[in-house]
C-alpha cells in the first residue's frame, strides 16, 4: 500500500511546485510588463517548456489570473491580519497612543506592501484585464480582509479612539479610498520611487491626520511635525 501511494504523493507535490513556479514567473513578468502584458509564451520560455504544457495546470489565461489574484489576496490579507494583531496588542501595553499613531502604523504596512508588489496591486485593486473577474473562491480572502479591517475599526471604536457615532461601514469605505488612492497615484506617477521616497507615499502622514480628525474620538495633542519625523 505504501509503495503505491508514495509515487502519487510525489506527483501531486511536483504538480504544486510547478504551479508555484508558473505563478512566480507570471508575477515577475507582470512586474516589468504590467498585468495586461502577461504572456503564457514568455512563461513557457522561462521554464523551458512548450506553451501548451501550461494548460495542464491552468486551462486558460484567465484561470492563471484567478490563481494570481487568490495568491495576492492571501498575502496582503495575512500582512494586514498580522499588523492588526500587533496593533491591538501594542494598544494593550500603551493605551495612551493617539489614533493618528495607530492608523499611520497600519497604513504604512499596507501601502508599503502594495507599492512593493505592483503586479498584485494592479490585479487586486485595478481592472487591467478586460473580461477578467476573480472567482468567488479567489475573492474570498479579499472579503475576509475587509471584514477583519472592519473588526479592527470596531475595536478601536470600543476603545474610544474612533468616535462613538461614526459608522464603521463609512470608516472602512473611506479608509479603502484613502489607502488605494495613495497607492494608485504612487504607482501611476513614480513606480520606481518606492515607499520611503515617493511623492505620494510621503503624504500619508498628513492624510492620516485628516482621516483621524474626521473620525477620531478627540483631537490629538501630538504635533504634525513629530509624526512626519517618525514616518521618515
Amino acid at each position: 500500500m505504501t509503495t503505491e501511494t508514495v509515487p502519487l504523493d510525489r506527483r501531486h507535490r511536483r504538480r504544486l511546485e510547478t504551479i508555484e513556479e508558473v505563478l512566480d514567473h507570471a508575477v515577475a513578468i507582470m512586474t516589468t510588463d504590467g498585468v495586461a502584458g502577461l504572456s503564457l509564451g514568455e512563461i513557457a520560455r522561462r521554464m523551458g517548456i512548450r506553451t501548451p504544457s501550461l494548460y495542464v495546470y491552468f486551462p486558460s489565461k484567465h484561470a492563471l489570473y484567478d490563481a494570481l489574484f487568490a495568491r495576492g489576496a492571501r498575502e496582503i490579507g495575512q500582512v494586514v491580519s498580522d499588523e492588526s494583531a500587533k496593533l491591538l496588542a501594542d494598544l494593550d501595553k500603551r493605551p495612551q497612543r493617539s489614533i493618528e499613531e495607530v492608523l499611520l502604523d497600519a497604513a504604512a504596512v499596507f501601502v508599503r506592501w502594495a507599492v512593493e508588489h505592483p503586479a498584485y496591486t494592479q490585479l487586486l485593486y485595478w481592472r487591467p484585464v478586460p473580461g477578467f473577474q476573480p472567482s468567488a473562491e479567489s475573492f474570498a480572502p479579499a472579503i475576509a480582509m475587509v471584514e477583519a479591517s472592519k473588526q479592527r475599526f470596531e475595536e478601536l471604536q470600543r476603545r474610544g479612539l474612533i468616535r462613538a457615532g461614526a459608522s464603521i461601514e463609512e470608516v472602512q469605505r473611506d479608509w479603502v479610498v484613502l489607502m488605494t488612492g495613495v497607492v494608485t497615484r504612487q504607482l501611476a506617477n513614480e513606480p520606481q520611487a518606492g515607499f520611503d521616497k515617493g511623492r505620494f507615499t510621503s503624504a500619508l502622514s498628513a492624510l492620516i491626520d485628516m482621516f483621524a480628525h474626521h473620525y477620531g474620538a478627540q483631537p490629538s495633542t501630538r504635533t504634525r511635525g513629530s509624526r512626519h519625523a517618525r514616518q521618515r
